[in-house]
């Protein structure tokens, strides 16, 4: 059971002498004013030199008296003055306010003393509670390893910015898979006074993987005991933490518990909340030894410096090399090693409070950690259910931890006013290109537009590619907003080759999108399949950022560039690899041309041949790829001379052309400062037709796009002003859209007056502000209902 805070005694104790102190000082001066029995008067009238009763030794009562009250004043006036102290300073970190330090709740040594500071309320220990600095930095170190882990280890992050009110630095252990998602991550999140440190998880493999673990955690579980040997040596001290962590309050609270440790405490750990360690689980359950119930190492504090002196690892190995001979591996990871170090030292330990690491996992006795939701400071999902785990208060931990889920970290980029940062050169850099832009510029929103940085989350599934020997594998490119979701499935069926997807989604879109895969067996049975989350961020669709960032993280030497609404021909992938020999893509710049065609059906019976794909063009059924809208776009294509070609052939590069292509995988990335929609693969293909030796050809495959139902629609993520405004800056400055153009027989310049014609959504000439066409592969009647919704 949690004591009560001294804090709040001492508040209340405060509260009874105000209130009390003077009804006892008038019942004295009322008792004091009789006289044998009598009553003393103390009116005007009976004080006057006058009257019988007045003599000079009443006199001097009364002066004696009036020096009593003068002193009882004060002694209330300094009774109130520090009431107030304990009011402002007692429930600040609940308040949040900026004070310059945090009180805490009473922290224990051990057990013993945690009943023994129930008992004995107001105890040395309700002095002046340790205090952190304001721009003191804060140390913690997870341990974080593969795919799933480093989706917690941002949850986690999240809780500790949102109640953090210091600087942070990060140690994190991680593998190569967790380096690159979270590096990427917190490059992106640019979030003011966070520090990084990545040290390499496999290079620490060596020193614990001579020990048996049966924890669902596996080797990395073990890490947390060979800190001391990993981290800086000039660290002194550091929060560890399991990625399973979720704050409910400041982490600073949880630092300044350090100064509590007395004598030789180095760890700093709660008990653990179920009945383990004390071996009646099930019949034959034989734990690790442990003192009393053990304790978690879901949370630690470690003083370092004294451990390294103590010889920490030359005493965490001996204890285990020991048990392991009689126990032969170990059930729960370092924590079972912990306990057996502590069992024989128990000395080591400073027992912290149980709320600073409410376990949930079933059958603890976590309900004895709190009294109320302001009880909380950590919850620990500490069971392999997780969110699934049994718990009478499951419901209030779970909507808690998916606040913190789905919370717009974009939010958490807040300045910490009056602490130094250190210096961040892209930071100052970015600072200063904005600085330099003129806001009273009609087209300023959509300048700035290019110097966002987008929070950016690698890898977001799970993701397994094994590379092909003939080196000719070939990565299927595109991008999409939540609206397209409905189209991963259909792709992943017609593409068995490695797919990269780049999705912009906010926070809590993501954890639908998550919701969304993991209930598809179709998308669970794919491991070849990049996610990689960028985050909503400002009012335009970053659409060629969206596919640099799904072009940049491929794994083959291929990749064709094509839109998440096409469905590729059954055979396509094997097709390409067999095409990328033939034309010898390796060793020239050529690119493949894969030809488009589109239905106005919802449904459709998929072409198996191109006989067959031949006979529906003549009903009808299909057609070539935006023939009716914009032919212009398809038109270099060549369909007539596709319809009786047997082998590639070679296609000229001409003015709109936007074509999906195969390329190599060091293929020029997409100018980024397009957004929205409009030109950006036009003025893509324009830049490889640029490069010098480049070839593009066509190849007999073909993709399909379908008409988008009315529910799609109705989410298209790109907004009508945004065409307009890529629209008015390519018009002002003609040569920003592509860096090889000056270099080129056709300007963007003499491109742009086409919009005058046929602005790639088929709007009539004299309608260049009308509303462009939302999707490249948009049908008929949907143009129709943009076109009605202009607001021009």
């Amino acid at each position: 059971m949690l004591g009560i805070c001294r804090g709040r005694r001492k508040f209340l104790a405060a509260s009874l002498t105000v209130l009390f102190v003077p009804a006892i000082t008038w019942i004295y001066l009322f008792a004091g004013s009789f006289e044998d029995g009598k009553p003393v008067s103390l009116s005007p009238l009976e004080s006057q030199p006058h009257s019988p009763r007045y003599t000079a030794s009443s006199q001097r009562d009364r002066e004696s008296l009036e020096v009593r009250m003068r002193e009882v004043e004060e002694e209330n006036r300094a009774l109130r003055k520090q009431l107030s102290l304990a009011q402002s300073r007692g429930p600040s970190h609940h308040r949040g306010n900026h004070s310059k330090t945090y009180s805490m709740e009473e922290g224990t040594g051990d057990s013993e003393s945690l009943r023994a500071g129930i008992v004995a309320g107001n105890s040395s220990e309700c002095g002046q509670q340790p205090a952190v600095e304001k721009c003191e930095t804060i140390h913690v170190a997870i341990v974080c390893a593969g795919y799933n882990a480093s989706r917690d280890v941002v949850t986690l992050v999240k809780s500790v910015l949102f109640h953090r009110r210091n600087p942070l630095h990060f140690h994190l252990i991680a593998d190569a898979i967790a380096k690159q998602i979270l590096a990427t991550l917190f490059q992106t999140w640019m979030v003011p006074a966070v520090r990084i440190d990545f040290y390499d998880a496999d290079e620490l493999k060596s020193e614990v993987s001579w020990i048996p673990n049966k924890h669902y955690s596996g080797i990395y579980g073990l890490m947390k005991l060979v800190l001391t040997k990993t981290l800086p040596s000039n660290l002194e001290r550091v929060i560890v933490l399991d990625t399973d962590i979720t704050f409910a309050t400041d982490i600073a609270e949880l630092w300044a518990v350090f100064h509590k440790f007395k004598g030789q405490q180095v760890l700093g750990l709660v008990e653990n909340q179920s009945d383990w360690y004390l071996g009646n689980l099930w019949k034959n359950h034989r734990p690790w030894p442990a003192l009393g119930r053990g304790y978690n190492t879901g949370v630690i504090l470690l003083l370092l410096d004294k451990l390294r002196k103590m010889k920490w690892e030359q005493m965490w190995r001996l204890t285990a090399e020991r048990e392991l001979m009689s126990m032969l591996s170990t059930s729960l990871a370092d924590q079972d090693i912990f306990n057996a170090v502590i069992k024989q030292n128990p000395f080591l330990v400073y027992q912290l409070p149980c709320f600073w690491n409410v376990q949930l996992s079933d059958h603890t006795r976590s309900e004895q950690c709190y009294r109320d939701v302001s009880d909380l400071k950590v919850i620990h999902w500490n069971s392999p259910k997780k969110l699934r785990v049994k718990n009478k208060h499951v419901e209030f931990f779970r909507n808690l931890y998916l606040t913190f889920l789905e919370y717009d970290g974009n939010l958490l980029r807040r300045e910490l006013f009056g602490c130094p940062s250190e210096a961040d050169i892209n930071s100052e850099n970015l600072q200063k290109q904005l600085s330099e832009l003129d806001e009273d510029d009609l087209c300023y929103e959509f300048r700035r537009e290019r110097f966002t940085v987008h929070r950016t989350h690698l890898y977001f599934l799970h993701y397994e590619y094994e590379p092909a020997s003939d080196n000719t594998d070939v990565t299927l490119v595109a991008q999409l907003s939540m609206d397209r979701l409905q189209m991963l499935e259909a792709i992943c069926k017609h593409w068995e080759g490695p797919i990269s997807l780049a999705l912009y989604l906010s926070d809590a879109e993501a954890q639908q999108f998550l919701r969304y895969a993991q209930g598809s067996e179709v998308l669970m049975s794919r491991h070849n399949v990049g996610y990689h989350i960028v985050y909503k961020e400002g009012q335009f669709y970053p659409v060629n950022l969206l596919r640099n960032v799904a072009m940049k993280h491929i794994s083959t030497p291929y990749m064709f560039l094509s839109d998440i609404d096409f469905l590729p021909m059954y055979g396509l992938y094997e097709y390409l690899r067999k095409s990328v020999i033939q034309l010898d893509l390796a060793n020239t710049k050529k690119a493949l041309i894969v030809p488009a065609f589109e239905t106005l059906r919802y449904r459709l019976s998929f072409p198996k041949s191109k006989a067959e794909l031949l006979s529906m063009l003549d009903m009808g059924t299909l057609f070539t790829f935006r023939y009716h809208v914009w032919t212009k776009g398809h038109a270099p294509t060549n369909f007539a001379k596709w319809r009786t070609a047997t082998t590639p052939y070679r296609v000229e590069w001409e003015a709109d052309f936007e074509p999906y292509v195969v390329v190599r995988k060091d293929c020029p990335e997409y100018d980024r400062r397009f957004v929205g929609f409009g030109w950006n693969k036009v003025a893509h293909i324009m830049e490889l037709d640029a490069q010098p030796r480049f070839t593009a050809h066509l190849c007999k495959a073909k993709v399909f796009t379908f008409p988008k139902s009315p529910a799609m629609q109705q989410q298209t993520p790109e907004d009508p002003g945004v065409r307009v405004h890529g629209a008015a800056q390519r018009l002002h400055d003609p040569h920003a859209a592509c860096p090889q153009l000056r270099h080129h027989q056709v300007s963007l310049q003499q491109a742009i007056p086409h919009l005058s014609q046929d602005p790639e959504g088929g709007v009539p000439a004299g309608h260049v502000t009308s509303l462009w066409l939302c999707s490249s592969q948009i049908s008929h009647g949907r143009e129709q209902q943009l076109a009605q919704q202009s607001p021009f």
